[in-house]
């Protein structure tokens, strides 16, 4: 086992790592820019290094200056979280180039899976179903014509490297195929310094599934079930659910074998998110992210395992500590994304929190490093917190959730707790009918 953990990340999921070594007996070190030298996991950690100024390129995105900070205070492990360098394949060679442990998966599968085209070439060797479109890249209008022929319109044109929405373009026919091609290259080039795109079918009203699975890198893979995301403002997750109220039995356990399987073949390990849309019964890959997701809490919830535990675990070579009998999946769980946010506009709005009261219960979780009197940065994701509910099935917990969304209170800044405390007295949500264009459309009728 690891002697001392680098968190490389910071917020909310920098404190939920943070708890996961203490627990583990393990040593931490907090690095931070200056922007957060308040912030509670540094507060809390056993040793904290500041590796620059607020701007993410010059603190969280600064590889040498972690490496360093590895370096100065001996750790031997480096836990990225999310977002920032989680899926940086070169970040990954540069830690095993000093003996330091990424505690995630090999930078070659963070490749193979950061390039949107090679990993759903991977996704169909692997027999895992994909959406039909490109087997590549393509830049000829020509071609892009004679695939969205073939597929059938509506088609949607993605960024090879992209994420989040950017680079992403619909053509509802023929007449729209040129000028979304041309754009959808000119925002992937200018988002993410590579304009290669390709061409997949356009689902009209599928949920957004998402499958956790974890390998131990040695040919041995689990999946720890599914999470529904299929609430979405702008291709960002708002509201995720464990399990997806649109599964029965039967369809959990095929995808998830599926998954399990793909990832004990392809040798990989630590956690992954194996991402679908979803409809009419059929599973369509999308992507997959090598790292843990925001949404791990309600995995947690659901299974009783400790996710980064298990993190740890795998990197440090202690393989999996379970088998796929051991799963049970014993209730629901809803996530609420508590943002620093406009309720309406969705504008930022940093500043000061002058109180900040969690609600509490049975079946009530907060992952939040937030506290009254801390100052929101203007520099980074308006995440600030949040609101995990179980119960024992979906009713229970959104008899629960409302509770606690009532009782949940931040004073000095706008959240989004006013879409939550509208989304979960909505019909069509108590329902569990919903799919991934839902939230903007409900949006744009009460403006």
């Amino acid at each position: 086992m690891f002697q001392k953990i680098l968190i490389a990340n910071r917020g909310e999921i920098a404190l939920r790592i943070l708890r996961a070594a203490k627990e583990l007996g393990i040593q931490t070190v907090a690095v931070h820019s200056t922007a957060d030298a308040d912030a509670m996991h540094v507060r809390l950690a056993d040793e904290s290094v500041c590796i620059g100024p607020p701007a993410s390129r010059d603190s969280y995105l600064n590889i040498h200056q972690i490496v360093a900070a590895c370096e100065i205070t001996g750790a031997d492990a480096v836990h990225p979280g999310y977002g920032f360098l989680a899926e940086n394949a070169k970040f990954a060679d540069i830690l095993a180039a000093h003996n330091i442990t990424f505690i995630g998966p090999s930078g070659d599968h963070i490749r193979v899976m950061g390039d949107k085209i090679e990993a759903k070439r991977t996704a169909k060797r692997l027999g895992i179903p994909v959406v039909p479109g490109s087997d590549g890249a393509v830049s000829e209008e020509g071609e892009a014509k004679r695939i969205a022929a073939e597929i059938g319109y509506p088609v949607i044109i993605k960024a090879s490297a992209g994420g989040g929405g950017r680079g992403m373009k619909v053509a509802r026919s023929e007449a729209d195929l040129e000028m979304a091609l041309a754009t959808a290259r000119t925002e992937a080039g200018a988002a993410f310094g590579d304009d290669a795109v390709y061409i997949e079918k356009y689902l009209q009203k599928p949920r957004h599934i998402e499958v956790q699975i974890f390998g131990d890198g040695a040919g041995k893979g689990v999946h720890l079930g599914e999470r529904d995301c299929s609430l979405q403002r702008r291709h960002q997750k708002v509201w995720e659910e464990a399990n997806s109220p649109a599964l029965n039995a039967e369809e959990r356990s095929r995808i998830g074998d599926i998954c399990a399987k793909a990832v004990a073949d392809l040798g990989y390990s630590g956690a992954g998110t194996i991402e679908f849309l979803y409809e009419d019964g059929e599973f369509y890959f999308i992507e997959m992210n090598t790292r843990l997701q925001v949404e791990h809490t309600i995995t947690e919830a659901i299974t009783g395992i400790d996710l980064v535990h298990e993190q740890i675990r795998v990197a440090s070579g202690g393989g999996l500590s379970v088998t796929q009998d051991d799963v049970r999946f014993q209730g629901h769980a809803i996530e609420c994304r508590i943002n620093a946010e406009d309720p309406r506009t969705f504008a930022p709005s940093p500043g000061t929190i002058t109180h900040f009261h969690t609600p509490g219960g049975l079946g009530i979780r907060v992952d939040s490093g937030v506290y009254s009197g801390y100052r929101i940065p203007p520099y980074y994701d308006s995440l600030i917190g949040k609101l995990i509910v179980h119960g024992r099935n979906r009713v229970e917990c959104m008899m629960r959730l409302r509770r606690a969304l009532n009782e949940f209170v931040v004073d000095g800044i706008k959240t989004t707790l006013p879409l939550f405390q509208d989304l979960v007295g909505n019909q069509d949500i108590a329902n569990g009918d919903y799919d991934i264009h839902w939230l903007e459309k409900h949006l744009a009728a009460h403006d």
